[in-house]
């Protein structure tokens, strides 16, 4: 069973950045569009962003946006999430997600969980005030 390795999860102060990088296993990955959730216990999961499989369009939650950035680098088959001025409220588990999108699903296609086709199990973020 496919499934996506994410990494760069960890402890940091409010204010701080992190780095984290979802790994794929082989190239059917380039071809399918890619997300980033987070989950809070005793919360819904959340989408965070996504992207194209060529990396040409994201998008982004309204938290997310001008403070986190999606990208991804299809000749390492990884994906990766830049985010900077981290707050409490940030902490959460972050998951990866993949799945093949066409042209009209976008971006409710990258939206929804359980619509991905695959998935990792997750990295912790902890941002503490």
């Amino acid at each position: 069973q496919v499934q996506l390795k994410e990494s760069g999860g960890g402890n940091v102060q409010a204010g701080d950045s992190l780095r984290l990088s979802c790994a794929a296993p082989d190239n059917t990955f380039t071809s399918e569009a890619a997300s980033w959730f987070r989950r809070v216990p005793g919360k819904e999961r959340e989408f965070v962003a996504g992207i194209s499989s060529d990396g040409v369009k994201t998008h982004y939650s309204e938290f997310a946006k001008g403070r986190f950035t999606i990208s991804r680098d299809n000749a390492k088959n990884t994906m990766a999430l830049q985010m900077n001025s981290l707050k409490p409220e940030d902490t959460a588990v972050y998951s990866c997600g993949a799945v093949i999108l066409t042209e009209s699903d976008w971006p409710a296609g990258v939206e929804d969980y359980y619509n991905m086709d695959y998935w990792g199990k997750g990295t912790p973020v902890t941002v503490s005030s």
